[in-house]
């Protein structure tokens, strides 16, 4: 009697341990309950296609997701946050998708593509004579030593908005690169507006076409402290790229910033001219840089923080912004295919098929943006059933 008490005594002990275990306590919430099971697996995609979508400036041609490229190769969860940050100023069509898009931060890749293939149709993006062939380039946000004051060596401003400067924003265009920064009564106008001043007039011009940078600020007192330079304005003359300024005199044969550099650096005589060549002049606010905002880009032209690599500017009139993209470029400087969201603008930004992809921030982003000009495709994913945008 006592050699088989013991065993079924532990048995007792063992088994009600378990169900005592698994029998939620008052307040408990089941793990099913907190992360709703999302399906997985392909989606049998044979339904019929929806009729061509037709935008001012490109057409959508409904395919089936095998068109698709490297389907496999993209880790689709890098993506899920720059579509959130693409939710808080959703196009009509994409907001009822928001609370999905926060739910599948929680899933694994097969789940998240089952949701896609489930709720969007995916159409390949062409002009309006049918080409689906386009350009890919790249930016970047610059990271720069600034000062508060200038001295001899950090001498060349970074201006806010002129407001209240005759004729700014009244006339346009207002007054040029070159009227800018050779007039003495403009100077004297705009004395007071300096957010920042740098140590190379390059890299001002470098901060005016990549939009926004990073400075590294020293304060009057020796303080350092990392500030934002955002985009406010321009002076709405028209950008033009002092690469093709370059080749077309035939001075230089490589227009990437790398080969610009490297021109500038042995001809510091003609510097001058080549930045005067860009009539666009950009103005700037200054933003602070917390935990958060530090981890992302500046807002592009959305209103949404950009995410490395995951956002890119469009043009309008070919895909709204906030829009899911596939993206596929086969090189030479990177071999892409992953899901992007269109969250920015550019003045050279123009054409059906034609995207600006944001590197990130700082020297290296810098150095791969600056090579990158290479082939494009795009195919835009919009929902199911709805309206054309």
């Amino acid at each position: 009697m006592t050699a088989s008490f013991f065993p079924r005594a532990l048995l007792l002990l063992i088994v009600g341990s378990l169900i005592a275990c698994s029998t939620p306590r008052k307040g408990d919430i089941p793990m099913a309950d907190k992360v709703p099971p999302l399906p997985t697996g392909m989606v049998p995609d044979t339904a019929p296609l929806p009729p061509p979508i037709a935008r001012p400036g490109s057409r959508w041609v409904p395919v089936r997701w095998a068109e698709l490229p490297g389907l496999a190769e993209d880790d689709v969860h890098q993506a899920l946050q720059a579509w959130q940050h693409s939710c808080t100023a959703p196009p009509a069509a994409l907001a009822r998708l928001c609370p999905d898009i926060r739910r599948l931060g929680l899933a694994n890749t097969a789940q998240i593509w089952h949701w896609l293939q489930t709720h969007m149709q995916p159409y390949r993006v062409e002009d309006h004579s049918g080409q689906s062939n386009g350009m890919l380039t790249a930016y970047y946000e610059p990271f720069f030593n600034a000062q508060r004051q200038p001295d001899p060596v950090f001498r060349y401003p970074l201006y806010a908005a002129p407001v209240g400067v005759e004729g700014f924003g009244k006339r346009k265009p207002w007054l040029s690169r070159q009227q800018i920064e050779s007039s003495p009564s403009v100077q004297a106008a705009l004395a007071g507006h300096e957010i920042a001043w740098l140590d190379d007039p390059v890299k001002v011009l470098v901060l005016h076409i990549q939009g926004s940078g990073r400075l590294n600020m020293t304060e009057p007192d020796g303080r350092q402290r990392q500030v934002r330079a955002a985009f406010a304005a321009t002076n709405d003359h028209p950008y033009r790229s002092v690469g093709k300024w370059l080749l077309e005199r035939g001075l230089v044969r490589d227009a990437t910033w790398p080969g610009i550099t490297a021109w500038t650096q042995a001809n510091p005589s003609r510097v001058q001219e080549m930045l005067w060549s860009n009539p666009r002049y950009v103005f700037f606010r200054e933003e602070a840089l917390d935990e958060v905002s530090s981890n992302f880009g500046p807002k592009g032209a959305q209103g949404v923080p950009l995410t490395a690599e995951r956002s890119i500017a469009v043009d309008r009139r070919s895909i709204p912004y906030g829009t899911p993209v596939w993206l596929s470029s086969s090189g030479p400087t990177q071999a892409l295919n992953r899901l992007v969201l269109a969250q920015d603008t550019g003045s050279a930004i123009v054409g059906a098929v034609r995207a600006d992809y944001f590197m990130g921030s700082g020297e290296i982003a810098g150095d791969i943006a600056g090579r990158t000009k290479q082939d494009l495709r795009l195919w835009v994913l919009w929902p199911k059933g709805a309206p054309a945008p």
